[in-house]
């Protein structure tokens, strides 16, 4: 699973001049491999792992409520990559802990892995993120309306099945061409063992008509997969740009530089607060 920073943003002081001046800001160091889901013991023969992901998330939050993020009235979840698919499984969760009048979000950043067949049209993402909910007991801390209304309920570990029964504001920001799922959703090493996409995933230059074309395809199914939230959600948002990256909330050339990505004339800060 693709590591990812996971951030708590919490603000304590009235806001006077620029969004996030005064904010307080703290980063969760991820380590669990299932985006803090996790909450089982795995014996074999010969080993015992620990699986606590769910827990950390936990601990962290109740170690942090008594300084000063229990008195917060305006709070941001968010995350990159891994950290980014966290923030869609404990984001309404974050929100129950904190004062009932405060304003809570949360967004995700190249967190939308898509649940679509790779280049050999097997599914290997979906089969990893079952082997991974099977494997840290994710299921239970799984959203349970999305659980209880999909006949596989290990598909919910997905963004796009969990995202329609989040009720806290949520905003995502993801390239439709995320370079990290190219790579491992849609052009995998195993879904490909003659190479044919080995210079693709290199040079983008490099790709043939016909991989261009598969690229379009992930790219629309990245947006099909995203229209209900875009056309039903009421306090939701989203900036799907077309670049070939993976997290771009972290880096300023993307996130605030003269030349970052804009939709209808907007930079991803502008576009998302």
């Amino acid at each position: 699973m693709a590591l990812g920073n996971w951030l708590v943003c919490h603000q304590t002081l009235n806001l006077l001049e620029a969004d996030f001046y005064n904010w307080n800001r703290v980063k969760l160091r991820y380590c669990d491999g299932a985006s803090f889901t996790g909450n089982r013991i795995f014996k074999n023969e010969t080993t015992t792992l620990y699986f606590k992901g769910q827990k950390i998330w936990e601990a962290i939050i109740e170690d942090l409520l008594p300084k000063g993020l229990g008195k917060a009235y305006k709070a941001l979840l968010s995350g990159c990559s891994a950290g980014g698919l966290a923030t869609f499984h404990h984001c309404d969760n974050f929100t129950k802990y904190l004062p009932t009048n405060a304003s809570v979000k949360c967004l995700s950043d190249a967190g939308f892995f898509l649940d679509e067949r790779d280049v050999s049209l097997n599914h290997t993402m979906r089969y990893f993120f079952k082997s991974l909910v099977t494997l840290q007991g994710i299921e239970q801390n799984l959203n349970e309306n999305c659980t209880s209304a999909l006949s596989d309920p290990d598909l919910c570990f997905f963004p796009q099945y969990a995202l329609k029964y989040i009720s806290t504001p949520y905003f995502i920001l993801n390239s439709a061409y995320d370079v990290f799922q190219f790579h491992h959703i849609l052009a995998p090493p195993s879904a490909d063992p003659l190479g044919y996409w080995s210079h693709c995933r290199v040079n983008k230059s490099a790709c043939t008509p016909a991989q261009i074309n598969t690229l379009q395809g992930f790219r629309l199914s990245m947006l099909a997969a995203l229209k209900p939230f875009y056309f039903y959600s009421k306090r939701g948002g989203m900036f799907i740009n077309s670049c070939f990256a993976h997290c771009q909330s972290e880096s300023q050339e993307t996130w605030f530089g003269d030349d970052s990505p804009r939709i209808n004339k907007k930079t991803i800060p502008r576009s998302s607060w």
